[in-house]
């Protein structure tokens, strides 16, 4: 296709129409929306955001879009590794069952919700609390998601600041020039999947509108591993003019989990699909309202202001032990052990106002960026609960919890970044983040003395960054940065375990920074490259160590020591065959990562150990995902590989495993898709038919939730979906 026809044939249209304006002698305009002409010949590319995007300053950081418009992948199960599939060093593991929720992370990071990363969607914050818990128990339909934007941990200081950066997903838009349409999605698929999920949008005047409604159940790859979601959205905008426009949105996500339990080596070699818990379950309702009011408050000053909360509860019932502790029924009683319930309610309210300015200092185009973000916060957690003795999922408790705390948190921060275009081709944007907070924990723990629980954590952050940019051509740019970070001390970082651990007054938050160079070129149309070098240092990170007290040897969290990985990352996709009705890509997305601790000690068998010249825990030092996609008129199919080498659980680097699996080395792994698309008219058919060989494999050994030990990962699977448009 030439769109270079369909420019000019705009541009000659927007000319006559300008004469025809003027021979009426009029006064009306004609305002066009800036428009991005980018490449659309490789199949299902992963393009940058512009230098600003919204009231956001991009320029000289890596960042990714994924569009998900055609993309041959499994929408109803948010099968990572094809989601991310051009993501180099993007690493995903499930814990919480098959399409529940995304275990993001990259660049060594930890996976667990994603939490290393500001998550947002459609520019709405959704870490459930930044300061307790910031993982993102949150989850919409990938079928209601149009794109997903990924900016790298250099962007941390306008979006706080997390070592991941910032990750969006961006919902679909209502259809501008229709009142109505209607978009419905249904899939089946192996181990009784079943999900239907169902939007609606439109334009009417001033008016837009766009929702949802998703379900879907499955019986799950291992036994006892049952998964039932729902999840609604809805939002209305209304134009008051050309420069101000508001938005109200409502999402509301619920899954209900029965959790398998975790496997000993020796049941994982036997039976990935076994069960060791069939009383388990997991469940997170959560609510995010907001309020958005944007627009111009002069022709080169845009704002927005955003209110918006996240509402609800994570609960859980559990029998809790090792994967080598069988639950059985006891023959004295004839009833199983009571299970564990725990209960945490979320109460977040944040406001974030933004400005962006673009302005002329002598010859220097600027772009100025400045934001403002207050939240409040408030954290029940009510946990160890004695529960019941039956099978189904019942949060009822007899008496009180054993742990009944709060935490109030508030903050306010505001960030300024200045993006400099020296010239046509060089920017540099230099940032300064300025946060101020403080939490309060209260409450009861049955076994600390009552004067020892009121706890109070400052939160006073001053963090620098710097990227750059240097254009060579439209298509061919060398960027780089260094930003610093944090990771502040959390709930659960504060809260003793049992009755062996004790609380650290001294404990202080992790500091660090994140620097990156990279290069990004299609030397062609049918070729796109992307190649980067990153370094993380993180310091004071937050462990075990042992200590001893009044003759007694406890456990209690502290900082242990620093880290570093250094990695490169690398992206090349490439379109070598084409012609009016066929084509054949090849993508690589890979990257090697060295992730070492520095310096520091860790609670051992026999002891704290050193753990100088270690692996940090969970990092493969390889991941390499490769694709061959082949197109034929309006049909796709992809063929997807991946390896991830081995990776440790712990930081000591154990690599035998005890009998209880708890810690160990977890082995490489390679995985094939198949998976394709085809289109006709407003029907979609996608097929997915995932794990080929049937490979047997596990991603982590998690050290907290969902328990320590082997976490099996899904076996061979085919899922099979049909779109239709109206």
């Amino acid at each position: 296709m030439n769109y270079k026809y369909y420019f000019y044939l705009l541009m000659a249209y927007c000319c006559l129409s300008g004469r025809v304006y003027a021979q009426q002698d009029t006064i009306k305009t004609l305002s066009l929306e800036e428009i991005k002409i980018q490449n659309f010949r490789l199949q299902n590319p992963v393009t940058s955001l512009p230098s600003t995007n919204g009231l956001m300053i991009i320029g000289g950081r890596k960042s990714e879009v994924i569009s998900l418009s055609g993309l041959a992948t499994n929408l109803a199960e948010k099968t990572g590794r094809s989601l991310f599939a051009k993501i180099p060093s993007a690493f995903i593991y499930d814990m919480d069952g098959t399409g529940n929720q995304i275990n993001l992370s990259v660049r060594g990071l930890d996976g667990h919700r994603s939490w290393e990363f500001n998550v947002r969607q459609n520019g709405v914050m959704i870490n459930t609390d930044i300061y307790g818990y910031p993982a993102s128990h949150y989850s919409m339909p990938i079928e209601a998601v149009g794109q997903i934007e990924l900016i790298r941990g250099t962007a941390a200081l306008q979006y706080g600041q997390q070592f991941g950066g910032m990750l969006n997903y961006v919902l679909k838009k209502p259809d501008p020039s229709r009142k109505f349409s209607l978009e419905n999605i249904s899939s089946a698929g192996s181990f009784g999947l079943l999900s239907n999920c169902t939007s609606i949008g439109g334009t009417v005047g001033k008016f837009s509108y766009f929702g949802y409604y998703q379900k879907r159940n499955s019986n799950g790859y291992r036994d006892n591993g049952k998964s039932e979601s729902d999840a609604q959205h809805v939002e209305i905008s209304y134009q008051f003019n050309d420069r101000l426009k508001g938005k109200a949105e409502l999402s509301r996500s619920i899954f209900l989990y029965q959790i398998p339990g975790p496997l000993t080596d020796a049941q994982f070699e036997q039976d990935p699909t076994q069960a060791t818990r069939s009383r388990n379950y997991y469940s997170p309702e959560i609510w995010v309202p907001a309020l958005t009011l944007e627009g111009r408050l002069a022709a080169n000053t845009s704002f927005s202001l955003v209110g918006s909360g996240i509402f609800g509860q994570r609960s859980s019932v559990t029998f809790d032990a090792l994967a080598n502790v069988p639950d059985t029924i006891n023959s004295a009683t004839s009833e199983y052990a009571p299970r564990n319930v725990d209960i945490d309610n979320y109460h977040t309210r944040t406001f974030e106002a933004r400005i962006l300015h673009g302005y002329t200092l002598g010859s220097v185009k600027n772009d100025l960026s400045i934001s403002v973000r207050y939240f409040n916060n408030s954290f029940d957690r009510r946990q160890r609960g004695k529960g019941t003795t039956g099978t189904d999922y019942d949060l009822s408790v007899l008496g009180d919890f054993p742990r009944d705390i709060n935490l109030k948190s508030q903050s306010i921060a505001a960030s300024l970044e200045n993006q400099f275009h020296l010239n046509d081709r060089f920017s540099i944007s230099p940032g300064l983040r300025i946060e101020n907070g403080s939490s309060a924990m209260s409450g009861t723990i049955s076994y600390v003395e009552a004067e020892q629980v009121p706890q109070e954590i400052e939160y006073d952050f001053v963090t620098l960054g710097i990227n750059a940019n240097y254009q060579f051509s439209p298509s061919n740019r060398l960027y780089g940065g260094i930003s610093q970070a944090n990771r502040p001390v959390l709930f659960q970082d504060i809260i003793p375990g049992n009755p062996l651990t004790i609380i650290n007054p001294n404990l202080t938050h992790s500091f660090g920074y994140n620097s990156e160079i990279g290069w990004e070129t299609s030397p062609k149309e049918s070729m796109h490259l992307n190649a980067t070098l990153f370094y993380t240092f993180i310091g004071n990170r937050i462990g075990n160590i042992l200590v001893e007290q009044d003759g007694t040897t406890l456990v209690q969290k502290s900082n242990i020591g620093d880290s570093g990985t250094a990695g490169v990352e690398l992206l090349w996709d490439w379109e070598f065959l084409k012609n009016d009705r066929f084509s054949l890509s090849f993508y690589t997305s890979s990257s090697w990562m060295r992730a070492r601790y520095l310096n520091g000690l860790v609670a051992g068998s026999e002891g704290n150990e050193e753990i100088i010249g270690n692996y940090v825990e969970a990092v493969p030092e390889w991941i390499s995902r490769n694709g061959l996609t082949a197109s034929y008129g309006s049909l796709q199919l992809a063929l997807q590989h991946q390896f991830v080498s081995e990776s440790f659980s712990d930081a000591l680097n154990t690599k035998s495993p005890p009998p209880s699996g708890a810690v160990g080395l977890v082995p490489s792994y390679h995985i094939w898709d198949l998976q394709g698309i085809y289109t006709y008219e407003n029907l979609t058919l996608r097929a997915s038919f995932q794990n080929i060989f049937d490979n047997s494999y596990f991603t982590k050994r998690p050290q907290m939730y969902p328990g320590p030990g082997i976490w099996s990962s899904d076996g061979r699977s085919l899922v099979l979906s049909i779109g239709l448009k109206i």
